[in-house]
């Protein structure tokens, strides 16, 4: 049924493309996944094709991927390996869609083998949530809630290394998410926009979700398509991972040199918010819980960035967030305490305003949590916020925006400046965090 669906869907579109009786490229490239020795490319066509990729080595010798289909059943999406490189090194690459280009060449660069051999390398993480395309017949009357998509050239321009995707990343209307065969439609008119292509084609990409790109406004674990929410989300993100074998859901690590990114599920196992707050009462649940615990036991990276798509530390959250669960939470953060764990930040979206938070902790360094919002949504009033006690003065934005996150320095004296740009891409306010300060004393 939903392969026979997907076909209709995507019937017009081909019929479009018929006088060249191809397929032609209809979303991306976007990289996905680098490691040191591979990368995922995906892609969307619009119909069914043979795709594969042409990449040069630093020799200047081109080589070819094995051919992957692009199926009705995947939306005509495609995860492309590229695999059997080496180390830092830069590849220049095109998409073949049967034996034709599609789309320009583009190039992307594999991580570097740093460790042991000195320190780890300068880089940029680009982030923000709430991506709001609109649709005028589908919107709801009156002013439109997205807007200034220009905003997307500004942030490719930042050329980032990678960017994280916090959530809300398109918006799912009345009329798709009333059916798995109608959300898919939304997916493939937002991710063709054309202002997104240049920012996908730029710097390696991941995503978590949050209420609007995964059901319902406000949605939580009885959303009935949420399975089928995941594989949609599979076929147009190219994580590393998503979930466990054990446990399903977007969650994943993402390691970039020194970094550690712990990208968590806040939707797929929640409890609704209105829930009698209780010690059974969970955001994010026992098992990805314990497995970001385990995660952060082992992992060796100087800052470590747990990453979801509502606020976790703010009391004064009026809306959604983990100060809700507040046993889930207070059990985590003791936890975290207990465990001597440094070099810890939080990172949310959501908000539809941005904000650094800075909790101060008995015993322990503070908690800072960036929160990124929105990109082309709609903002929100922060005349109540301007008084949350653990404000970073200066930080709070009440406009259209994304965020930086770059590092730098020597492995014992990294920082990270954290910046917020404006849809014009000018600087709003930027704050360096030491790894110093997120040390706990020997």
């Amino acid at each position: 049924m939903l392969k026979l669906y997907s076909s209709v869907l995507f019937l017009s579109v081909a019929l479009l493309a018929g006088a060249t009786n191809a397929a032609q490229l209809l979303a991306g490239p976007m990289v996905g996944s680098v490691s040191m020795r591979s990368a995922i490319i995906w892609v969307q066509s619009n119909e069914a094709t043979q795709a594969w990729i042409k990449y040069r080595t630093p020799d200047g010798k081109w080589h070819h991927t094995d051919k992957t289909p692009l199926a009705a059943v995947h939306h005509y999406t495609g995860h492309l390996p590229v695999t059997a490189l080496e180390p830092g090194q830069h590849y220049e690459y095109q998409v073949m869609f049967d034996s034709r280009p599609a789309g320009s060449k583009l190039s992307f660069t594999t991580q570097p083998l740093w460790q042991w051999r000195g320190e780890p390398p300068p880089f940029t993480a680009l982030t923000g949530s709430c991506l709001y395309i609109n649709e005028t017949k589908y919107d709801r009357p009156g002013k439109p809630y997205g807007g200034q998509y220009e905003i997307l050239k500004s942030m490719a321009a930042v050329k980032p290394d990678l960017t994280i995707w916090l959530g809300d990343n398109l918006y799912f209307r009345e009329v798709d998410y009333g059916s798995p065969l109608d959300m898919p439609l939304r997916y493939q008119r937002d991710r063709a926009l054309p202002e997104l292509q240049a920012l996908l084609q730029t710097g390696q990409h991941y995503a978590i979700w949050d209420d609007h790109d995964y059901g319902t406004d406000d949605s939580d674990k009885s959303f009935i398509f949420k399975r089928e929410s995941l594989d949609l989300f599979k076929d147009y993100w190219a994580n590393p991972s998503y979930g466990t074998p054990e446990t399903p859901g977007v969650f994943t690590k993402v390691s970039y040199n020194d970094v550690d990114f712990f990208l968590l599920d806040d939707r797929y196992y929640r409890d609704n918010q209105k829930m009698p707050d209780s010690a059974q009462k969970v955001m994010f649940g026992k098992a990805q819980l314990d497995w970001l615990k385990n995660a952060l036991l082992g992992s060796t990276a100087s800052f470590k960035i747990i990453a979801a798509g509502g606020q976790m530390l703010n009391d004064e959250n009026k809306y959604e967030g983990w100060q809700s669960y507040s046993e889930e939470r207070q059990s985590f953060l003791v936890w975290l305490a207990q465990a001597r764990i440094n070099g810890v930040l939080f990172l949310s979206g959501d908000r539809h305003q941005t904000e650094l938070l800075r909790l101060p902790r008995a015993g322990a360094y503070p908690l800072y949590e960036l929160t990124c919002s929105p990109i082309t949504s709609s903002s929100h009033s922060i005349i109540s916020a301007a008084k949350n006690p653990v404000l970073v003065e200066g930080t709070l934005v009440g406009e259209r925006n994304y965020c930086t996150m770059s590092f730098t320095g020597s492995l014992k004296e990294r920082v990270m400046d954290v910046k917020s740009f404006n849809v014009k891409g000018k600087p709003l306010w930027e704050k360096r965090i030491g790894l110093k300060e997120l040390t706990l004393p020997r």
